[in-house]
């Protein structure tokens, strides 16, 4: 891995660590996951005292979104995100512009800093970033480059099993991504394409079948040796696909109307059928499950500047951190939000992240320029197969 990639990755992990088990516990929340991307609308006007913004979904909960609009007169309209890729590639087609904030995950610097589709924040219009646990806004400095930051913290969370406990049953410390494969699995299973392929990769390197996972970003050729491994298991366990998901609402109809028992999913869709009271529980695997940090961007067309950063300064504050964590299952990184949490969320996130999880969480690195068109080529075969 490069001295780069070591550095935003090892960044993040000292900001997980801040967070022992007992403050998480009080802080994590629950409910639904990045949802479907809606149509990018590019406006050729923006209208004064407003904000248009790419978002995952609830990260702007609607509640948030009235007070705010109540309390500063300032309309805030957001565009549901679904996936890094589709955000790249609508900034890309955009050359940056129609929007005044987005919110990729922080591993994905490497495909953002050659585009010059971003501008640095002024951190002196964000007094609230005070309120932020210090070691998230330094995982962000990584995306430091020009003189400038272009990346602040905003929520952080993981990818790891869920599956319907009246059909199946384990515990912490058994469960692995390679349940997934298991025979009495065949046919019953889900998850995202190129995640279950990453799973696989650290399934067959915990069973000492294949380097450690993690060199797969070091250049193209490693890369190419793991991935094609991967790839050889992943087509010949096809049949086990129920379904592939690709966002918040397949992964919990898959669960609920698809026939699915298992599955490699978002904390946050899992959780909501648990609050919801439904025969679903999420938790990490021994492998460890995979984390990121998801963070804002202001683009380098955007035309609202002074509105943004009204909005940024709103959302850094203990109520806005919590309301939002309830309602994503997700986690905050503004300090002493978990005051604010309800019972429920502490008991779904103390059934996910049990034993030592926390210590072994598994934060994706960050991905040069090349790695996703390679991986995508992989992950064409595994779905075309």
């Amino acid at each position: 891995m490069s001295k780069e990639t070591k550095t935003s990755a090892q960044l993040t992990v000292a900001a997980a660590k801040k967070f022992n088990r007992r403050t998480v516990l009080k802080g994590t929340a629950a409910v639904a996951g990045a949802a479907a991307v809606g149509p990018f609308v590019i406006r050729d006007a923006f209208a004064a005292g407003t904000v248009n913004a790419i978002v995952w979904t609830n990260y702007l909960t609607e509640d948030f979104i009235k007070k705010f609009e109540k309390d500063t007169g300032i309309k805030v309209n957001v565009t549901p995100l679904g996936s890094n890729e589709e955000l790249l590639n609508k900034m890309k087609a955009s050359k940056g512009r129609g929007f005044d904030m987005i919110t990729p995950t922080l591993n994905r610097k490497g495909q953002w800093i050659d585009l010059g589709l971003l501008q640095p924040w002024d951190l002196s219009k964000i007094p609230n970033l005070s309120n932020v646990e210090p070691a998230f806004v330094k995982a962000s400095e990584a995306w430091t480059w020009g003189g400038g930051q272009h990346h602040l913290p905003h929520i952080w969370g993981t990818e790891a099993m869920s599956w319907r406990t009246d059909l199946w049953s384990t515990e912490y410390g058994k469960l692995s991504f390679g349940d997934l494969w298991i025979p009495e699995m065949k046919g019953k299973v889900q998850g995202r394409p190129h995640s279950m392929m990453a799973g696989i990769g650290r399934y067959l390197e915990g069973a000492g079948k294949l380097p450690p996972f993690v060199e797969a970003y070091k250049d193209e050729d490693s890369m190419r040796k793991i991935w094609e491994e991967i790839t050889k298991f992943a087509v010949e366990h096809k049949p086990w696909v129920k379904q592939f998901w690709n966002d918040h609402d397949t992964q919990k109809t898959g669960f609920m109307q698809n026939g699915v028992v298992l599955g490699q999913t978002w904390d946050g869709p899992a959780i909501e059928l648990f609050k919801d009271g439904k025969p679903v529980q999420y938790m990490a695997p021994k492998e460890g499950a995979f984390a990121w940090l998801d963070g804002l961007c202001m683009p380098v067309g955007a035309k609202n500047k002074d509105e943004t950063y009204e909005l940024i300064n709103a959302i850094y504050t203990v109520e806005a951190a919590a309301d939002s964590a309830i309602k994503t299952g997700y986690n905050g990184t503004v300090k002493g939000y978990a005051d604010k949490l309800d019972a429920k969320s502490k008991e779904a996130f103390n059934l996910a992240y049990p034993g030592d999880a926390l210590a072994k969480l598994w934060w994706w690195p960050d991905e040069p320029a090349w790695y996703a068109s390679i991986r995508a080529e992989y992950r064409d075969k595994f779905v075309a197969a």
